[in-house]
């Protein structure tokens, strides 16, 4: 490599070694690996290094605990993005971000190849050693909050499965049967109160990462702006690009805040007309429908009791994902209907058996479609099966549909195929009668 890394002097304290945060530099040169430890150390981090992809790999073999791997492009024998697709062939290891390290200012499909091979940013030489250090911290705090996140799921499921084994060996005893029930009930609050305070817990990480995402905007702005003229070509698309990024970001978090605000009172129901539920989200949407040419085809819709925020929230993630995903030089055409069954056309769905009948409310398109191996995966948050440049989202959508979902005791399914369209199945059950027919058009 032919360009080294810049390194500031500072006078700031060198933090503490935190040995709960590991980082992996890989680069084929010595005087790079120094510079970089060098800018990160003072932050306290625990940083392993290697000086090429082979020597990555084999301490990847021994140690899978890492935070995040800051690795070069251009390295010989093995470069950067051979060496992440070997890094994400085992299991172990796909769950840690690795941001490129480049001399060079790849075009665009350059670029996305990085992003395909699972690579999260990329870090242009010579390095800044602020913004490194900016977007080190980034990850390293998104990985914290995400452990302790899990790590509280974590406890409440063993309580829960603790609890059931509980019940299922004392169920003989009617006294004990009774301590039990009341136990549960407890469990319950405290499960209500644990999921409330990783909701709060969510919306305040997520609001005290805007304030230095909003800088990040603010000043790439005002720097294009001010000193656009006085950049070449080249820096103005790094500016460029630092505030599109900055504007994806804003708009994850935006997404974050909202999944973590969609939760329930039973004040908040009500006996809502699903038809025109969708006719106001149909209107809302006019602009986005007629610029797709979409067709709607609208079956009978009953009214139900159920929280009309939520379900038009819910309604409208469907729509537009049928609307995003369709296929060029295809007229979309979306088919909205329902009907009731019994629980027992359910069978292999979490059914509730107390419930006797369930309405199925079903939204099908002839969109691009999915392998249905991932009907499970596209509801849980931040799963994309399709790159950001093709097709923008956050990935957060179907998820807030499965919460929505699930917080009046239902489920959502979804059958697919690749070109085939999609089709997304709710399933509600009828606690109450329902207010209007209800038929599957033919």
């Amino acid at each position: 490599m032919d360009e080294t890394t810049e390194n500031k002097e500072t006078t700031e304290p060198v933090l503490p070694v935190r040995s709960d945060i590991k980082l992996l530099v890989v680069d084929d040169r010595d005087d790079n690996l120094l510079s970089i430890e060098t800018i990160l150390d003072k932050d306290g981090y625990l940083i392993r290094k290697a000086n090429s992809g082979r020597a990555a790999l084999r301490t990847l073999l021994k140690e899978d605990d890492f935070t995040l791997i800051l690795m070069d492009v251009q390295m010989p024998d093995l470069n950067g993005f051979d060496t992440a697709t070997l890094i994400y062939e085992r299991d172990k290891l796909k769950h840690i971000p690795i941001i490129f390290i480049t001399a060079n200012d790849y075009g665009d499909e350059s670029v996305f190849k990085g992003y395909q091979m699972g690579g999260v940013d990329y870090i242009y030489k010579p390095i800044n050693p602020d913004l490194l250090r900016a977007k080190v911290a980034v990850f390293v705090e998104l990985y914290t909050k995400n452990h302790q996140l899990m790590a509280q799921e974590q406890k409440t499921a063993l309580a829960n499965r603790q609890l059931e084994k509980e019940i299922l060996e004392k169920i003989k005893s009617e006294e004990k049967v009774i301590s039990l029930n009341k136990q549960l009930l407890e469990n319950i609050e405290r499960l209500k109160r644990s999921n409330e305070e990783l909701e709060r817990f969510a919306y305040v990480a997520s609001h005290d990462l805007q304030e230095p995402l909003r800088k990040i905007t603010l000043f790439s702005d005002r720097l294009a702006k001010k000193y656009g003229a006085l950049l070449n070509d080249e820096g103005n698309d790094f500016v460029g690009r630092i505030f599109k990024a900055s504007q994806r970001m804003s708009m994850l978090i935006k997404n974050i805040l909202s999944f973590s605000k969609s939760s329930a009172n039973s004040d908040d129901y009500e006996e809502t007309d699903l038809r025109q539920l969708i006719d106001g989200i149909l209107s809302d949407l006019e602009l986005s429908i007629e610029q797709k040419k979409a067709v709607f085809y609208i079956g009978e819709l009953p009214k139900l009791k159920i929280i009309p925020s939520q379900f038009r929230q819910l309604f409208q993630n469907l729509i537009i994902n049928s609307l995003k995903f369709s296929r060029e030089h295809i007229q979309p055409e979306i088919f909205i209907s329902a009907e009731i069954v019994s629980n027992r056309q359910l069978a292999g769905l979490p059914v509730d058996l107390h419930q006797e009948n369930y309405c199925n409310i079903y939204f099908r398109d002839n969109g691009i479609g999915f392998e249905q191996k991932y009907a499970d995966e596209i509801f849980t948050l931040f799963k994309r099966l399709n790159s950001y440049d093709k097709f923008e989202g956050a990935g957060i959508g179907l998820a807030i549909c499965k919460k929505i979902v699930e917080q009046h005791s239902g489920f959502i399914t979804a059958a697919s195929n690749i070109g085939e369209g999609t089709t997304f199945t709710i399933s509600l059950p009828m606690k109450t009668p329902v207010s209007a027919p209800v038929t599957v058009p033919g």
